[in-house]
């Protein structure tokens, strides 16, 4: 009995000690092409439960079995297999996505490899981000995406940036695109930059077609930072950066020695002996900063991301500025094995922006002063003058609060099962409150007291909104051998309630209250104050589906549809269907091209889609009424308001829909070192909605909106990726953008109506031209100037310009019929080229950006380069020659002040450091550098910014005006540095 047990201990000794020798021990660091460690990076034994994840420098420690396959995955890089022989140490070296055609891309309701896309579809991730101060989510990926022209007009701190992809779409609906945040409805500002992990835009129309009717725009969507960690660890980062911002450039205004040295010459000016420059006191040079602490936390089956980042930015305008707190947290747990996964996400926004009254007005004021004149009179208080709309700027400024008090609470949560390993069940249920407060108020000081008599004015403004969605998805990814199929289906429900309050008073006791008492105003009782309010409510539901398909990554297929229904809309046109289909064929994987080992990838697609624009008010199909004071009568004595019509029935109100087509090309060659794609697309809006003026009767009210007529968008995208140099200690990785968009207004009528539009105006001067600058006709492009078009001055300085006839007339003689189409405001084409060096641990990187082909109206120049109005400071130019002659007419708007509007930017320029790992004990990671916005700029324009135009509002389809109202741009130059512990 005692050999027996001898025997099986012996056996049980030699069994563990066999099993001891076939694990081995694996050492080993995962890197990044740097050379730097990747922390968070997932290596995993296929086949088994064994995972776990790197170390903050990358280094990871684990035990295999002889012939195991290690997979190592992490977030920004693609994927690598490793079989293990041996190994006892190892080195991973991971590429960035952008040099791997494995790249993940994140699509409507999902994620796809880039190589099985069939769609037009960008994708911009962090590394490659614009460095230093931004605004937004916008300006991260600026000159970056081609077809999407992302402008900045001004330097205001309030503002966001300007976005437009692939040309206008619409006359009554938004040009915007749908922003899509870790799948709930925003905006570019709903999350702080630096909490971006990703951006990804659907550009053409089989890709957003699964958004229906909120995607004739385009489709952004943002992805943010997640702990993508298994380990039971924690790392914290933060992000600092300080800023100081000037003028990009300033108007080139007369001096006091101007003024001076003119009225020696006999001109009449009036000098009133003082040495003032307005700009210059109306303006700083402004200090901001810039704070972002992120906390990663977690294990295999927990983890959460918690983020703050506080932002402090002043404006180069006195008193204009921003305060904003972005709080963010994310919690992820798993259970039952991964089949059920659930998500938690809070992000709430608060910006506070208490300002004076600088303005885009008061910025006039500042170039129209007299130099002469000074800023206070002789009691101390700020100098007026009672000519027409020539106020102090200094007093407009000091003497208004303008504040502002932004809030936004975001709340979403998701629940995902895995009933079997390729099916995805998921509910996403969200929660968006927004609340905005306005308070504004001027003094006793003020132009409104001291000129207009008002006494005090004030006022206040709320708005809230709440947004509801609910969406339920059922996913099915399966791989047949060398077939892999992916079907999608779902439902969304999102409903919207937003309301608003608005109260005006004047005539105080005191100026103290500032805007807190509105009723102690006397023109309450003179029935003299204002107050307005509102309510309305749109609701959104569609179904949608999509099926996907790929054989051997060559070819490729994609269909989807979505029905969608809007309460929006007439009750005969509720519901509309938006089907899209594209297709792929990889042509480098085809055996006739295996001998073709330079090329990678070769990958041609084509794709049609449907989308849809809603109108952009909830109740644009219903009859509505309005008690109208100014249209009632006395009944029995009394003053009874009218109930009056204000907008007619419509039940066949429908969205309007775009249809276009897409082909492109993806390629990657050069053992994926030169990488991109060239699109062509043609996109055709149709039922465009449009007020039209109808008869009354037999209809109730004088104007309609109808779909009626269509527009076409056609162009060609670029962009290439070239890892020109890959050398160990140093790397150069650049790219080239370039784009181009046609446009025409095809027609503009409805015949169900019988009524037509040959022609819309659109844009304006302002006082005291008071003219329309564009003209929009049927057949012709949008963006087109229509003005007089000069060819010379008269001996009297009076403009001469072309009649109808061809003939040379005066202005006086000039008849509106005279004006003609001379140029146009949007450009041929855009070119973005970026770049990016690494040497050791510098990395230095910086981008060009251009546009082409497109004029500007310089509205600086128009008002201001004429020495007619001698009460208004004028530019230095004003007095130069104008076709050999001086000019002396009245305030037009004629071509010469139309300029050729080409330009370069060199727009951003980052110099960085990274120190070596734990260089600092505790600290895994540091970098600093400084950066540099909006640097220089190649033009022969000759006003202050040829980029600083808007395409927005009231100017949609007035594009290329440099209006002389508004805040000017900005030169920002920024330190910052990063810090991982």
């Amino acid at each position: 009995m005692k050999k027996i047990i001898s025997y099986l201990l012996l056996t049980c000794l030699l069994m563990t000690g066999l099993y001891a020798q076939e694990r081995i021990l694996l050492k080993g660091k995962v890197l990044n092409p740097l050379g730097e460690g990747i922390p968070g990076a997932t290596l995993q034994l296929q086949g088994t439960n064994q995972k776990q994840s790197s170390e903050n420098d990358g280094s990871f420690s684990l035990s295999y079995q002889k012939g195991a396959s290690l997979l190592v995955t992490a977030v920004g890089y693609a994927s690598k297999t490793i079989v293990l022989t041996t190994e006892s140490s190892l080195t991973i070296n991971l590429s960035v996505f952008s040099e791997a055609i494995d790249e993940v891309v994140v699509v409507g309701y999902g994620t796809q490899k880039k190589g099985e896309v069939t769609s037009a579809i960008a994708s911009v991730k962090a590394e490659d981000f614009t460095q230093g101060a931004v605004k937004d989510a916008g300006q991260l990926i600026q000159g970056k995406v081609a077809g999407l022209r992302i402008t900045t007009p001004n330097g205001d701190p309030n503002s966001s940036s300007q976005i437009n992809l692939r040309g206008l779409n619409s006359i009554n609906g938004s040009q915007d695109p749908l922003v899509i945040i870790d799948g709930i409805p925003g905006s570019l500002n709903t999350v702080a930059p630096e909490d971006i992990e990703s951006i990804d835009v659907l550009k053409d129309g089989s890709a957003a077609a699964i958004y229906g009717t909120r995607a004739t725009s385009g489709v952004i969507l943002i992805t943010t930072r997640k702990n993508r960690s298994n380990d039971n660890r924690t790392s914290i980062e933060y992000n600092n950066y300080a800023n100081l911002q000037t003028l990009f450039r300033k108007p080139d205004m007369m001096t006091a020695d101007d003024y001076k040295r003119l009225i020696g010459e006999g001109v009449k000016y009036t000098d009133l002996g003082s040495s003032t420059n307005w700009i210059d006191e109306v303006t700083q040079n402004p200090f901001s900063h810039n704070h972002n602490v992120t906390l990663f936390g977690g294990n295999a089956r927990t983890n959460f991301t918690g983020s703050v980042n506080y932002r402090d930015w002043e404006g180069v305008l006195l008193k204009s500025g921003q305060e904003r707190l972005n709080i963010r947290a994310d919690l992820n747990h798993e259970m039952f094995d991964g089949k059920l996964r659930t998500n938690m996400q809070v992000i709430n926004r608060s910006t506070t922006a208490k300002q004076g009254g600088s303005s885009d007005y008061m910025w006039r004021q500042a170039i129209i002063r007299n130099p002469t004149d000074r800023v206070f009179n002789d009691q101390g208080k700020w100098q007026e003058n009672n000519a027409y709309m020539y106020d102090n700027p200094l007093g407009m400024i000091h003497e208004t609060v303008n504040d502002r008090i932004f809030r936004e609470t975001r709340m979403n949560g998701s629940l995902e099962y895995r009933p079997i390993q390729d099916l995805s069940l998921k509910m996403l249920l969200s929660r968006v409150q927004q609340n905005d407060l306005y308070g504004n108020s001027t003094s006793f000081d003020h132009v409104n007291t001291t000129k207009n008599n008002l006494n005090g004015t004030a006022s206040r403004s709320t708005s809230a909104m709440v947004e509801n969605l609910m969406e339920l998805t059922a996913n099915y990814n399966k791989t047949f051998g060398l077939h892999k199929l992916g079907v999608l289906g779902g439902y969304s429900w999102q409903d919207n309630t937003a309301e608003n309050f608005y109260a005006y008073n004047f005539d105080f006791p005191t100026d103290n209250y500032s805007y807190n008492k509105l009723e102690s105003g006397m023109a309450l009782q003179r029935g003299m104050a204002s107050m307005t309010s509102g309510k309305s409510q749109w609701k959104l539901a569609g179904f949608f589906a999509r099926a996907t398909y790929s054989y051997k990554e060559r070819y490729m297929a994609m269909a989807s549809i979505r029905r969608e229904g809007s309460s929006t809309f007439g009750e005969n046109n509720k519901w509309g269907n938006f089907p899209a289909i594209s297709l792929g064929w990889d042509m480098a994987k085809e055996p006739f091209m295996e001998e073709v080992k330079a090329i990678n990838q070769l990958k041609l697609r084509a794709g049609f889609g449907v989308t849809g624009t809603i109108a952009s008010s909830s109740y644009m199909s219903q009859t509505s009424y309005n008690f109208d004071r100014g249209q009632g009568a006395y009944i029995n004595g009394k003053w009874v308001p009218g109930f009056v019509p204000v907008r007619n029935f419509n039940p066949d109100l429908k969205w309007e829909k775009k249809h276009e087509y897409n082909v492109g090309l993806d390629f990657s060659m050069l053992n994926n070192r030169v990488y991109g794609s060239v699109d062509y697309y043609s996109r055709r809006i149709k039922d465009l909605l449009y007020q039209f003026s109808v008869p009354s009767p037999p209809y109730l009210y004088s104007s309609m909106m109808l779909n009626a007529g269509e527009m076409s968008n056609s162009g060609v995208e670029v962009l290439i990726n070239v890892d020109a140099v890959r050398k160990e200690n140093f790397k150069w990785k650049t790219g080239l953008t370039f784009s181009t968009n046609k446009n025409k207004l095809i027609n503009l009528s409805n015949d169900a109506f019988n009524v037509t539009v040959p022609f819309f105006e659109a844009g304006y001067t302002g006082e005291p031209i008071q003219i329309a600058t564009h003209r929009v006709e049927v057949g012709r492009s949008i963006g087109d100037f229509y003005v007089w078009k000069t060819v010379g001055v008269d001996d009297n300085g009076k403009w001469l310009v072309e009649s109808k006839t061809g003939e040379a007339v005066t202005m006086a003689d000039a008849t509106p019929d005279d004006r003609q189409y001379y140029g146009n405001g949007i450009p041929d084409f855009n070119l973005g080229w970026n770049n990016s060096f690494n040497y050791k641990n510098i990395d230095f990187s910086f981008t060009l950006r251009g546009a082409f082909g497109h004029q500007v109206l310089n509205m600086t120049r128009m008002y201001y380069e004429n020495p007619i109005n001698k009460a208004y400071n004028a530019l230095k130019t004003a007095y130069d020659p104008v076709y050999g002659k001086t000019l002396n007419n009245d305030l037009v708007y004629v071509s010469h002040y139309i300029e050729d509007a080409d330009f370069v930017k060199l727009d951003n320029v980052t110099l960085g450091y990274s120190f070596k790992p734990q260089a600092i004990k505790g600290i895994n990671r540091l970098r600093l550098y400084v950066s540099g916005l909006n640097l220089m700029t190649i033009t022969g324009y000759k006003g202050l910014d040829p980029e600083a135009t808007s395409y927005s509002g009231d100017f949609t389809f007035a594009p290329g005006i440099e209006h002389r109202d508004r805040y000017p741009t900005t030169r920002t130059f920024t330190a910052g540095l990063n810090v991982t512990f």
